[in-house]
């Protein structure tokens, strides 16, 4: 009786957390990127990621958010994902995936380095990569861009790699006019609560700190299913159920770094 009365409770939080997102975007409240306490212009948003479908599995509240206000949205995947030697049909995947996610092909650039190569226990130059992204800055007039932290979410260590690659580009070049994003990791218990994570993510946001951070809500959550079923090389079962019980599908915390 006391299991039952549990997992309904899980369910009805699930349900309730589903509406407060549907709504939420809607809502006159809704907290929207600020720069200097203004409402966010338009932007060229460069999106630095490791692998195809890093895009689909961790960033889509993020894109949807770019993309539904207008704003010119770069993609930088930094390896083809050939760790299975399926690298070529990965990136024709990725494609497709970001054009359901609004974002056109000619908008989205795989890079095939040999120094860069998907795999555990790969390590990337972060000179390297500080290098490329800033090719791509220059190419696109970047003025923002949006990365993994330094955990990368599931402690990938390409993921972490493209963190501090960013991180070199921004001590090595001090530049000042480029806003910088990354996706906070959450503790296990929190990334497979899937939508009940925005109670705490909204809390986590409003508390007074010195480091600004924003929830941003997926208004679109049916395109996060859509964009990882395009991977269809990776669209194995626990993929699937990692995309329905996480909570990057519903929601992503960006936190600024200074």
């Amino acid at each position: 009786m006391a299991l039952f009365l549990i997992i309904a409770s899980l369910f009805f939080l699930w349900i309730i957390s589903l509406c407060k997102i549907f709504l939420l975007p809607r809502a006159p409240f809704t907290k929207h990127f600020t720069l200097n306490g203004r409402a966010l212009r338009k932007r060229n948003v460069l999106l630095v990621i490791a692998h195809p479908d890093d895009e689909s599995m961790f960033f889509t509240p993020t894109i949807n958010f770019l993309t539904a206000r207008g704003h010119n949205v770069q993609i930088l995947c930094l390896s083809n994902g050939d760790a299975d030697g399926k690298g070529n049909v990965r990136k024709q995947e990725l494609f497709q995936a970001c054009a359901s996610l609004k974002v056109p092909m000619q908008q989205v650039k795989v890079v095939n380095h040999p120094d860069l190569q998907d795999g555990f226990g790969k390590v990337w130059n972060h000179s390297l990569l500080a290098k490329m992204i800033e090719e791509e800055i220059i190419s696109h007039c970047i003025d923002m861009i949006i990365t993994f932290d330094n955990y990368g979410v599931s402690g990938h260590c390409n993921h972490r790699d493209v963190h501090y690659g960013v991180c070199k580009l921004l001590h090595d070049t001090s530049r000042r006019d480029i806003e910088v994003w990354e996706l906070v990791s959450n503790n296990i218990l929190r990334k497979y609560s899937g939508p009940i994570d925005i109670w705490l993510s909204m809390f986590w946001t409003m508390l007074p700190s010195s480091v600004t951070m924003q929830c941003l809500v997926n208004e679109h959550s049916r395109r996060s299913l859509i964009a990882m079923a395009q991977h269809k090389s990776q669209w194995v079962w626990f993929r699937k159920l990692f995309v329905i019980l996480s909570s990057y599908t519903y929601m992503n915390t960006l936190r600024k770094i200074k």
